[in-house]
């Protein structure tokens, strides 16, 4: 099974990118789920039929699924969510209000991403595409399988063998503990983060996509996203440049033209070496399967879409006891000249070679913050850049 996960900054179009690439594999004969885990409920207007939380057929090998946590939270776990309910309402607070707090941040993403374990057990589609929030919150979630799973494992022995003396001190605390029974649900559900983890940590599976516009903002935000998959050991494949607008003659449109052409240039160098796809601005809204297919087909042309464009890591991490060490593709070498300066929680590098002046504003890892920058060498395609803990 192939997992196609779409992200960026809300607005660049990653829906209609979803919806197209779920499209171009379905008609190449892909046994083909889209998922989303937006609240907005996007599939319905991309698609122009209604898609809910029973997987809707598109048509031909191509199904679709809008992830309703309430129904999923209380198909699979009503038991642990009606415990997590009960520890507020223990406190006083009103029990409709109880539910509510229970139903944490983050778990429509949390649920799609566990309906994607749930689909790859059964083996029902070749492709999954998941259409994910804006990248800033995006790869928490993807990360916490893994998180998530190593802290439980360690936790699990405790709360077992302390379930026990809670329930003795339950009336003195006016705390519930919790029953064998939730703790069964508890130990289940851990199990199904850990095979999630392998699966989104998995390069011959799972590829994320980045889908940004022609300007800064967005841009800047897959960037980040970018260097946070690194750091998280999940593979970017893939990174969509939408909605270029076409060279016109009117001098308003055309100075926005320029703007994005250069935007556009310093993405292919920002992105190094991860491929870039490029499409324009349509005529028209990107909605019905006729919209999407043009969509489509300007994306990939006669490209099979499941194919993993690339595989690597543009980013390199080593933790030392006082230090950090940072590896950067670069596509430039050890005859450019270059100079690089730090801005906060960035990295700016300037390039001068023959065809004039490169910049790339690189984003760093948390881990930096309270380092120096100390060294940066060119090692053939490599920048190593060291951060000391300053004294």
């Amino acid at each position: 099974m192939r997992l196609l996960i779409y992200t960026g900054k809300g607005g660049t179009g990653k829906t209609v990118t979803s919806c197209a690439t779920a499209l171009k594999t379905a008609r190449q004969g892909h046994e083909t789920l889209i998922i989303s885990a937006d609240p907005a409920h996007t599939l319905s207007d991309a698609y122009d039929l209604k898609v809910g939380d029973e997987v809707t057929h598109v048509f031909d090998h191509l199904d679709a699924l809008q992830i309703d946590p309430v129904n999923e939270m209380s198909k699979q776990y009503e038991q642990l969510l009606s415990y997590m309910a009960s520890i507020f309402s223990s406190k006083g607070i009103d029990e409709t209000l109880a539910y509510e707090i229970a139903m944490l941040p983050g778990m429509t993403q949390l649920f799609a991403l566990l309906k994607i374990e749930e689909i790859k057990d059964k083996e029902t589609y070749d492709t999954v595409v998941l259409d994910m929030m804006a990248s800033g919150e995006a790869l928490r979630y993807l990360y916490f399988p893994k998180l998530v799973g190593s802290l439980n494992k360690r936790l699990m022995s405790f709360t077992s063998l302390f379930s026990g003396i809670a329930r003795i001190f339950e009336p003195i605390a006016k705390i519930p503990a919790p029953t064998s029974a939730i703790l069964k649900l508890e130990f289940e559900l851990v199990e199904r983060l850990e095979r999630l983890a392998s699966i989104i940590r998995d390069h011959d599976v799972t590829s994320i996509r980045l889908v940004a516009n022609p300007d800064t903002f967005s841009i800047e935000n897959a960037k980040r996203a970018f260097m946070s998959a690194n750091l998280y050991g999940i593979n970017v494949d893939l990174a969509v440049i939408n909605k270029i607008m076409p060279k016109v003659e009117e001098a308003y449109f055309a100075k926005w033209a320029d703007f994005q052409e250069e935007k556009v240039r310093e993405a292919e160098a920002n992105f190094y070496p991860l491929p870039i796809r490029k499409t324009r601005l349509f005529e028209s809204e990107m909605k019905g399967i006729d919209m999407l297919e043009r969509y489509a087909n300007e994306l990939f042309g006669k490209d099979d879409p499941t194919q993993i464009f690339y595989k690597g890591e543009p980013f390199n991490f080593e933790t030392l006891d006082e230090s950090f060490n940072m590896k950067v593709k670069v596509p430039f070498t050890e005859k450019d000249d270059f100079d690089i300066e730090r801005f906060g929680d960035q990295l700016t590098i300037k390039v001068r070679n023959e065809v004039g002046q490169l910049v790339n504003i690189v984003p760093l890892p948390a881990a930096t913050l309270g380092m120096k920058m100390s060294r940066a060498k060119l090692q053939g395609d490599e920048l190593s850049i060291l951060f000391e803990r300053a004294v």
